[in-house]
Protein backbone atom coordinates (compact mmCIF):
# COMPACT_ATOMS: atom_id res chain seq x y z
CA UNK A 1 0.00 0.00 0.00
CA UNK A 2 1.20 3.11 -0.84
CA UNK A 3 0.22 7.14 0.65
CA UNK A 4 -1.49 8.87 -0.92
CA UNK A 5 -0.12 11.44 -2.77
CA UNK A 6 -2.05 14.50 -1.72
CA UNK A 7 -1.46 13.81 2.05
CA UNK A 8 2.00 12.91 1.47
CA UNK A 9 2.64 16.13 0.03
CA UNK A 10 1.22 17.67 3.35
CA UNK A 11 3.10 15.53 5.11
CA UNK A 12 6.42 16.75 3.48
CA UNK A 13 5.23 20.81 3.77
CA UNK A 14 5.57 19.86 7.52
CA UNK A 15 2.57 18.84 8.76
CA UNK A 16 1.59 15.97 10.95
CA UNK A 17 -1.69 14.63 9.59
CA UNK A 18 -4.06 13.21 12.78
CA UNK A 19 -7.32 12.30 12.40
CA UNK A 20 -10.17 13.35 15.01
CA UNK A 21 -12.12 9.85 15.60
CA UNK A 22 -12.06 6.65 17.09
CA UNK A 23 -14.24 3.71 17.88
CA UNK A 24 -13.46 0.36 18.71
CA UNK A 25 -14.84 -0.74 15.25
CA UNK A 26 -12.32 1.21 13.85
CA UNK A 27 -9.12 0.08 15.61
CA UNK A 28 -11.25 -4.15 15.62
CA UNK A 29 -11.31 -3.36 11.61
CA UNK A 30 -8.15 -2.59 10.96
CA UNK A 31 -9.28 0.82 9.27
CA UNK A 32 -7.14 2.47 11.81
CA UNK A 33 -3.82 0.89 10.76
CA UNK A 34 -5.23 1.57 7.13
CA UNK A 35 -5.16 5.00 7.38
CA UNK A 36 -1.53 5.01 8.82
CA UNK A 37 -0.43 2.78 6.19
CA UNK A 38 -2.54 4.97 3.03
CA UNK A 39 -3.61 8.19 4.47
CA UNK A 40 -0.27 9.06 6.46
CA UNK A 41 -2.14 9.37 9.67
CA UNK A 42 0.39 9.97 12.74
CA UNK A 43 -1.86 10.53 15.49
CA UNK A 44 -5.41 10.38 16.76
CA UNK A 45 -7.71 12.92 18.78
CA UNK A 46 -10.99 11.80 20.71
CA UNK A 47 -13.10 13.71 22.79
CA UNK A 48 -16.46 13.46 24.45
CA UNK A 49 -18.59 13.93 21.52
CA UNK A 50 -16.46 11.38 19.45
CA UNK A 51 -16.77 8.67 22.25
CA UNK A 52 -20.69 9.62 22.43
CA UNK A 53 -21.12 8.57 18.95
CA UNK A 54 -18.78 5.89 19.09
CA UNK A 55 -20.42 3.94 21.74
CA UNK A 56 -23.95 4.44 20.78
CA UNK A 57 -23.63 2.65 17.40
CA UNK A 58 -23.08 -0.37 16.82
CA UNK A 59 -22.37 -3.17 19.01
CA UNK A 60 -18.78 -3.10 19.29
CA UNK A 61 -18.95 -2.52 22.95
CA UNK A 62 -21.77 -4.69 24.00
CA UNK A 63 -19.29 -7.51 25.41
CA UNK A 64 -17.90 -5.09 27.63
CA UNK A 65 -21.24 -3.34 28.79
CA UNK A 66 -22.41 -6.92 29.53
CA UNK A 67 -19.10 -8.25 32.08
CA UNK A 68 -19.11 -4.27 33.37
CA UNK A 69 -22.88 -4.76 34.34
CA UNK A 70 -21.75 -8.21 35.60
CA UNK A 71 -19.39 -6.79 37.99
CA UNK A 72 -21.63 -4.05 39.41
CA UNK A 73 -19.52 -1.23 37.95
CA UNK A 74 -21.52 2.32 38.47
CA UNK A 75 -21.42 4.47 34.94
CA UNK A 76 -18.39 6.83 35.51
CA UNK A 77 -16.12 4.10 36.04
CA UNK A 78 -17.80 2.00 32.79
CA UNK A 79 -16.74 5.26 30.69
CA UNK A 80 -13.22 5.49 32.34
CA UNK A 81 -13.01 1.39 31.04
CA UNK A 82 -14.29 1.78 27.98
CA UNK A 83 -12.40 4.72 26.69
CA UNK A 84 -9.18 3.96 28.32
CA UNK A 85 -9.12 0.34 26.56
CA UNK A 86 -10.10 1.95 23.11
CA UNK A 87 -7.33 4.88 23.65
CA UNK A 88 -4.56 2.04 25.06
CA UNK A 89 -5.59 -0.26 21.71
CA UNK A 90 -5.17 2.99 19.49
CA UNK A 91 -1.68 3.81 21.14
CA UNK A 92 -0.45 0.43 20.56
CA UNK A 93 -1.87 0.88 16.88
CA UNK A 94 0.46 4.01 16.73
CA UNK A 95 3.64 3.00 18.89
CA UNK A 96 5.24 1.78 15.33
CA UNK A 97 5.19 5.96 14.29
CA UNK A 98 6.12 7.25 17.88
CA UNK A 99 9.11 5.03 17.61
CA UNK A 100 9.86 5.91 14.00
CA UNK A 101 9.31 9.55 15.00
CA UNK A 102 11.43 9.61 18.15
CA UNK A 103 7.95 10.33 20.00
CA UNK A 104 7.15 13.42 17.63
CA UNK A 105 4.09 11.64 16.80
CA UNK A 106 2.19 8.90 16.89
CA UNK A 107 0.23 9.81 19.34
CA UNK A 108 -3.47 9.50 20.53
CA UNK A 109 -5.04 11.92 23.36
CA UNK A 110 -7.93 11.58 25.87
CA UNK A 111 -9.44 14.21 27.38
CA UNK A 112 -10.20 14.84 31.07
CA UNK A 113 -14.08 15.09 32.15
CA UNK A 114 -15.43 18.33 30.58
CA UNK A 115 -17.55 18.71 34.06
CA UNK A 116 -13.62 19.54 35.23
CA UNK A 117 -13.22 22.36 33.00
CA UNK A 118 -13.42 24.91 35.56
CA UNK A 119 -12.02 23.03 38.12
CA UNK A 120 -7.76 23.17 38.42
CA UNK A 121 -7.26 20.62 40.87
CA UNK A 122 -9.75 18.06 39.62
CA UNK A 123 -8.24 18.37 36.18
CA UNK A 124 -4.99 18.03 37.66
CA UNK A 125 -5.97 14.44 39.42
CA UNK A 126 -7.80 13.34 36.93
CA UNK A 127 -4.88 13.85 33.84
CA UNK A 128 -2.77 12.08 36.56
CA UNK A 129 -5.08 9.24 36.77
CA UNK A 130 -5.82 8.87 33.10
CA UNK A 131 -2.06 8.70 32.71
CA UNK A 132 -1.39 6.20 34.61
CA UNK A 133 -4.59 3.65 33.69
CA UNK A 134 -3.46 3.80 30.06
CA UNK A 135 0.16 3.58 30.76
CA UNK A 136 1.51 3.86 27.37
CA UNK A 137 4.38 6.92 26.64
CA UNK A 138 2.84 8.17 23.40
CA UNK A 139 -0.64 9.30 25.17
CA UNK A 140 -1.30 13.16 25.44
CA UNK A 141 -4.24 14.01 27.79
CA UNK A 142 -6.31 16.74 26.67
CA UNK A 143 -6.69 19.48 28.83
CA UNK A 144 -9.25 22.28 28.16
CA UNK A 145 -7.48 26.03 28.41
CA UNK A 146 -10.24 27.50 30.30
CA UNK A 147 -8.84 30.25 32.92
CA UNK A 148 -9.02 27.10 35.52
CA UNK A 149 -7.23 25.14 33.11
CA UNK A 150 -4.61 26.92 32.20
CA UNK A 151 -2.74 26.38 35.59
CA UNK A 152 -3.81 23.05 36.13
CA UNK A 153 -1.91 22.52 32.08
CA UNK A 154 1.31 23.84 33.75
CA UNK A 155 0.98 21.58 37.03
CA UNK A 156 0.50 18.34 34.83
CA UNK A 157 3.00 19.19 32.05
CA UNK A 158 5.64 19.43 35.99
CA UNK A 159 4.44 15.73 36.70
CA UNK A 160 6.57 14.68 33.19
CA UNK A 161 2.80 14.06 31.41
CA UNK A 162 2.17 15.11 28.10
CA UNK A 163 -0.20 17.43 27.19
CA UNK A 164 -2.76 18.39 24.56
CA UNK A 165 -4.27 22.03 25.24
CA UNK A 166 -7.86 22.03 23.89
CA UNK A 167 -10.29 24.73 23.17
CA UNK A 168 -7.94 27.31 22.47
CA UNK A 169 -9.67 30.10 20.50
CA UNK A 170 -8.42 32.83 21.18
CA UNK A 171 -4.00 34.48 20.57
CA UNK A 172 -4.60 35.92 24.12
CA UNK A 173 -5.38 33.23 25.32
CA UNK A 174 -2.62 30.93 23.28
CA UNK A 175 -0.12 32.73 24.54
CA UNK A 176 -1.22 32.22 28.41
CA UNK A 177 -0.78 28.75 27.20
CA UNK A 178 2.80 28.47 25.66
CA UNK A 179 3.75 30.30 29.26
CA UNK A 180 2.08 27.49 31.07
CA UNK A 181 3.98 25.19 29.20
CA UNK A 182 7.16 26.99 29.55
CA UNK A 183 6.17 27.25 33.11
CA UNK A 184 5.60 23.44 33.31
CA UNK A 185 8.56 22.34 31.66
CA UNK A 186 10.51 24.33 34.06
CA UNK A 187 9.05 22.26 36.81
CA UNK A 188 9.39 19.13 35.52
CA UNK A 189 13.07 19.76 34.59
CA UNK A 190 12.95 21.08 39.15
CA UNK A 191 11.38 17.45 39.72
CA UNK A 192 14.01 15.21 38.06
CA UNK A 193 11.54 14.79 34.74
CA UNK A 194 13.82 14.12 31.30
CA UNK A 195 12.63 17.12 29.12
CA UNK A 196 12.67 15.17 25.74
CA UNK A 197 10.02 12.70 26.85
CA UNK A 198 7.44 15.81 27.69
CA UNK A 199 5.58 16.68 24.62
CA UNK A 200 2.69 19.17 24.08
CA UNK A 201 0.35 20.20 21.37
CA UNK A 202 -1.68 23.26 21.33
CA UNK A 203 -5.27 22.69 19.73
CA UNK A 204 -6.24 26.27 18.54
CA UNK A 205 -9.81 26.00 17.25
CA UNK A 206 -10.26 26.92 13.26
CA UNK A 207 -13.96 26.78 11.60
CA UNK A 208 -16.15 27.64 14.81
CA UNK A 209 -14.60 31.47 14.78
CA UNK A 210 -15.67 31.37 10.61
CA UNK A 211 -19.05 30.51 12.02
CA UNK A 212 -19.48 32.88 14.84
CA UNK A 213 -17.93 35.86 13.69
CA UNK A 214 -19.38 35.20 9.51
CA UNK A 215 -22.85 35.31 11.72
CA UNK A 216 -22.25 38.37 13.29
CA UNK A 217 -21.24 39.99 9.95
CA UNK A 218 -24.51 38.71 7.84
CA UNK A 219 -26.07 40.37 11.24
CA UNK A 220 -24.44 43.95 10.79
CA UNK A 221 -25.06 43.77 6.93
CA UNK A 222 -23.14 46.26 5.73
CA UNK A 223 -21.07 45.51 2.29
CA UNK A 224 -17.61 45.79 4.14
CA UNK A 225 -18.71 43.44 6.91
CA UNK A 226 -20.26 40.95 4.40
CA UNK A 227 -16.87 41.14 2.58
CA UNK A 228 -14.87 39.75 5.29
CA UNK A 229 -16.75 36.68 5.59
CA UNK A 230 -14.57 33.34 5.48
CA UNK A 231 -11.67 35.73 6.58
CA UNK A 232 -11.46 35.22 10.33
CA UNK A 233 -10.67 31.69 11.07
CA UNK A 234 -7.67 31.39 9.05
CA UNK A 235 -6.13 34.98 9.70
CA UNK A 236 -6.49 33.97 13.62
CA UNK A 237 -4.87 30.57 12.92
CA UNK A 238 -2.02 32.45 10.91
CA UNK A 239 -1.73 34.92 14.29
CA UNK A 240 -1.64 31.98 16.43
CA UNK A 241 1.54 30.56 14.53
CA UNK A 242 3.62 33.96 14.26
CA UNK A 243 2.95 34.29 18.22
CA UNK A 244 4.36 30.31 17.98
CA UNK A 245 7.48 31.77 16.07
CA UNK A 246 7.81 34.78 18.54
CA UNK A 247 8.18 32.09 21.89
CA UNK A 248 9.98 29.30 20.13
CA UNK A 249 12.19 30.79 18.14
CA UNK A 250 12.91 34.14 19.20
CA UNK A 251 12.42 34.40 23.12
CA UNK A 252 15.54 32.80 24.78
CA UNK A 253 13.25 31.14 27.50
CA UNK A 254 12.52 28.76 25.43
CA UNK A 255 16.20 28.09 23.79
CA UNK A 256 17.49 28.02 27.27
CA UNK A 257 15.11 24.50 27.85
CA UNK A 258 15.82 23.37 24.61
CA UNK A 259 19.68 23.09 25.39
CA UNK A 260 18.39 20.79 27.80
CA UNK A 261 16.05 18.51 25.84
CA UNK A 262 12.95 20.60 25.29
CA UNK A 263 10.53 20.27 22.16
CA UNK A 264 8.61 23.31 21.00
CA UNK A 265 5.02 22.94 21.60
CA UNK A 266 3.51 22.49 18.54
CA UNK A 267 0.08 24.06 17.28
CA UNK A 268 -2.70 21.64 16.16
CA UNK A 269 -5.18 23.03 14.13
CA UNK A 270 -8.55 21.46 14.93
CA UNK A 271 -12.06 21.70 14.38
CA UNK A 272 -10.65 21.78 10.44
CA UNK A 273 -13.98 20.91 8.90
CA UNK A 274 -15.48 23.55 6.75
CA UNK A 275 -19.31 24.08 7.77
CA UNK A 276 -20.23 26.40 5.54
CA UNK A 277 -21.11 24.67 2.02
CA UNK A 278 -20.12 27.79 0.10
CA UNK A 279 -16.26 27.86 1.18
CA UNK A 280 -13.66 24.62 -0.51
CA UNK A 281 -13.86 21.75 1.93
CA UNK A 282 -10.28 21.89 1.98
CA UNK A 283 -10.09 25.45 3.02
CA UNK A 284 -8.78 24.77 6.40
CA UNK A 285 -5.64 22.06 5.68
CA UNK A 286 -4.59 23.63 2.53
CA UNK A 287 -4.63 27.01 3.76
CA UNK A 288 -2.81 26.51 7.16
CA UNK A 289 0.08 24.67 5.79
CA UNK A 290 3.25 25.44 7.99
CA UNK A 291 6.52 23.72 9.54
CA UNK A 292 5.67 22.03 13.13
CA UNK A 293 1.93 22.06 12.84
CA UNK A 294 -0.59 19.31 13.35
CA UNK A 295 -3.81 19.22 11.60
CA UNK A 296 -6.42 16.99 13.21
CA UNK A 297 -9.34 16.30 10.29
CA UNK A 298 -12.34 14.66 10.70
CA UNK A 299 -12.82 11.07 8.21
CA UNK A 300 -14.89 13.56 5.64
CA UNK A 301 -12.18 16.48 5.87
CA UNK A 302 -9.37 13.58 5.39
CA UNK A 303 -10.99 12.12 2.20
CA UNK A 304 -11.36 15.57 0.64
CA UNK A 305 -7.80 16.36 1.04
CA UNK A 306 -7.21 12.75 -0.15
CA UNK A 307 -9.10 13.49 -3.34
CA UNK A 308 -8.71 16.64 -4.14
CA UNK A 309 -6.28 18.84 -2.00
CA UNK A 310 -4.14 21.51 -3.21
CA UNK A 311 -1.35 21.61 -1.00
CA UNK A 312 1.13 24.08 -1.89
CA UNK A 313 3.52 24.59 0.56
CA UNK A 314 3.49 27.19 3.55
CA UNK A 315 0.37 29.12 3.18
CA UNK A 316 1.05 30.32 7.06
CA UNK A 317 4.69 32.13 7.36
CA UNK A 318 4.61 35.85 6.74
CA UNK A 319 1.15 36.19 6.83
CA UNK A 320 1.27 37.81 10.24
CA UNK A 321 0.82 41.74 8.73
CA UNK A 322 -1.76 40.68 6.33
CA UNK A 323 -3.68 38.78 9.22
CA UNK A 324 -3.60 41.56 11.76
CA UNK A 325 -4.98 44.19 8.93
CA UNK A 326 -7.88 41.59 8.75
CA UNK A 327 -8.49 41.89 12.51
CA UNK A 328 -8.57 45.46 12.26
CA UNK A 329 -11.70 45.60 9.76
CA UNK A 330 -13.64 43.06 11.67
CA UNK A 331 -13.22 45.55 14.75
CA UNK A 332 -13.81 48.56 12.59
CA UNK A 333 -16.96 47.09 10.87
CA UNK A 334 -18.25 46.21 15.01
CA UNK A 335 -17.12 42.87 15.74
CA UNK A 336 -15.85 42.38 19.61
CA UNK A 337 -13.86 40.03 18.83
CA UNK A 338 -12.75 39.06 22.84
CA UNK A 339 -16.64 38.51 23.01
CA UNK A 340 -16.73 36.17 19.83
CA UNK A 341 -13.46 34.01 21.79
CA UNK A 342 -15.28 33.60 25.00
CA UNK A 343 -18.57 32.61 23.51
CA UNK A 344 -16.49 29.81 21.71
CA UNK A 345 -15.22 28.67 24.53
CA UNK A 346 -18.22 28.90 27.06
CA UNK A 347 -20.10 27.05 23.41
CA UNK A 348 -17.05 24.51 23.41
CA UNK A 349 -17.22 23.37 27.26
CA UNK A 350 -20.84 23.27 27.32
CA UNK A 351 -20.81 20.88 23.58
CA UNK A 352 -18.67 18.47 25.03
CA UNK A 353 -20.30 18.77 28.99
CA UNK A 354 -24.12 18.12 27.27
CA UNK A 355 -21.94 15.30 25.29
CA UNK A 356 -20.65 14.09 28.39
CA UNK A 357 -23.73 13.75 29.88
CA UNK A 358 -25.38 11.78 27.00
CA UNK A 359 -22.71 9.27 26.71
CA UNK A 360 -23.25 8.77 30.88
CA UNK A 361 -27.20 8.37 30.18
CA UNK A 362 -27.21 5.91 27.12
CA UNK A 363 -24.33 3.76 28.99
CA UNK A 364 -26.10 4.22 32.44
CA UNK A 365 -28.84 2.40 30.40
CA UNK A 366 -26.97 -0.25 28.91
CA UNK A 367 -25.54 -1.51 32.08
CA UNK A 368 -29.03 -1.53 33.09
CA UNK A 369 -29.82 -3.36 30.22
CA UNK A 370 -26.97 -6.11 30.36
CA UNK A 371 -27.53 -5.92 34.35
CA UNK A 372 -28.90 -9.07 36.51
CA UNK A 373 -32.94 -9.40 35.86
CA UNK A 374 -35.21 -9.03 38.57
Amino acid sequence: MTQNPYLARLSEAGVSVWLDDLSRERIESGNLADLVAIRSIVGVTTNPSIFQAALSKGHAYDEQVRELAARGADVDSAIRTITTDDVRRACDVLAPTFEATGGLDGRVSIEVDPRLAHDADKTVAQAIELWKIVDRPNLFIKIPATEKGVPAIAKVLGEGISVNVTLIFSVERYEMVMSAYLDGLSAAKAAGHELSSVHSVASFFVSRVDTEIDKRLEAIGTPEALALRGKAALANARLAYAAYEQVFEIQPWFQTLAEQGAHVQRPLWASTGVKNPDYPDTLYVTELVAPHTVNTMPEKTLEAVADHGDVRGDTVSGTAAASQEIFDQLAAVGIDLPDVFQVLEDEGVDKFEVSWNELLDATAEQLREAGPKA
